[in-house]
């Protein structure tokens, strides 16, 4: 089958989506599909020669406001029509809900292939961290009306799938994530990478992973970290990411380590090469990082929704807070931090909670998806 997969965002870009997307062609590709990749030309890209399966389509496109380094893509529905009926696209995946999303949406309908909306951005919540909270109801209107002009939208997990559909978004399906258990694994921690930090053998190394931008409750983070130092814990705390609140973060917290970002087996060795992991993200529609911890032996603290409510056991394979209780969740923090027999019966139990979840079968699955949605004679 030849798929369309249209986004806004795709590495080198680092966010969620775009890695949750790069996997998915990946995947598809190595399933013995074709995959027609549409998205914005990043900044000082030349055109990309086609592959044997795998064209990539660069169109025009526009920083986005408060987040410079990313892209959005301008509207481009009739030279989506005309490609993908030249290059015989049989289903359309579209990852990103800007005006390139939109028009994506409308040429697949135009010409009569199945479309499926992937909700991967909490757009409304990050609105109102941006200090427009008067736009959030725009903003959900917004969100349902694309989602909705599509056969089917697709959530990582059931709790999201219900809240949309209580929310009035229709056809929504669960499309579960995997994690590469290959490259995040503890085998990778680096006792080298360690003493780079400045840990010594009695100290601990409390790890975040993350874009550090106003979303993510990083308040909430430096609060944490400051409640473990208080209890008289020798700990460094090692911030990976970047983002717009990363210069005010160093400047208020000198101690703190901020490695930036980070990829593949430097991140993986990040990940093992830590102690706990605590992420108090509250605006996630999955959170990608926390599988990427359980995989890397890392026993965690996290609010229980997204992925951590799909996949930790409380007390088993992590410490959940419940949703938006920052008192639970700084006490859990300290509690782990102090605690080396529920840190080590964690880490004994956290990998092979997420062994089985293998980014093959989530392609296959999607694969299934598409032609669920087709004519019953074309699914044939």
């Amino acid at each position: 089958m030849r798929i369309g997969i249209v986004t806004e965002t795709y590495p080198p870009e680092i966010n969620g989506v775009a890695l949750t997307v790069q996997t998915m062609v990946h995947e598809l590709l190595q399933l013995g599909h074709s995959v027609d990749l549409t998205r914005p030309r990043q900044l000082g890209e030349s055109e990309i020669a086609p592959r044997a399966m795998l064209v990539e389509r660069l169109l025009a496109g526009s920083r986005v406001p408060r987040y410079p380094e990313l892209r959005f893509g301008w509207p481009a529905t009739e030279t989506l029509k005309q490609a993908w009926r030249s290059q015989g696209v049989a289903a359309v995946y579209v990852a990103t809900e800007g005006p390139l999303g939109w028009s994506a949406v409308r040429a697949a309908r135009a010409i009569g292939i199945p479309v499926l909306t992937g909700f991967h951005t909490r757009f409304d919540d990050f609105v109102g961290h941006y200090g427009a909270r008067l736009l959030v109801p725009l903003a959900q209107v917004w969100l349902r009306r694309f989602h909705n002009a599509a056969n089917a939208t697709l959530v990582p997990t059931q709790s999201l799938k219900s809240e949309l559909e209580q929310r009035g978004f229709k056809h929504v399906e669960r499309l579960p994530r995997g994690v590469d258990s290959r490259l995040f694994n503890a085998g990778r921690r680096d006792e080298a990478l360690r003493r780079a930090w400045g840990v010594a053998p009695d100290e601990q190394a409390v790890i975040h992973v993350g874009r550090l931008a106003p979303e993510k409750n990083l308040g909430l983070l430096v609060q944490a970290c400051r409640r473990i130092q208080a209890r008289g814990i020798r700990a460094k705390f090692i911030w990976v990411g970047d983002g717009p609140s990363r210069s005010a973060l160093a400047e208020q917290n000198p101690d703190f380590i901020f490695a930036g970002i980070r990829r593949g087996e430097d991140l993986a060795r990040h990940f093992a090469s830590g102690d706990l992991f605590l992420f108090p993200s509250l605006t996630e529609t999955f959170g990608n990082v926390t599988l990427e911890a359980m995989a890397s032996g890392m026993p965690l603290v996290a609010f229980d929704y997204g992925a951590a409510h799909e996949h930790v056991v409380h007390r088993r394979t992590g410490l959940l807070a419940p949703f938006g209780e920052a008192e639970a969740f700084l006490a859990l923090a300290e509690e782990l931090a102090c605690d080396r027999a529920l840190r080590h019966r964690i880490a004994t139990q956290v990998r092979e909670a997420v062994s089985g979840l293998s980014q093959t079968a989530v392609a296959t699955q999607l694969v299934r998806l598409f032609e669920q949605a087709m004519p019953t004679e074309c699914a044939a």
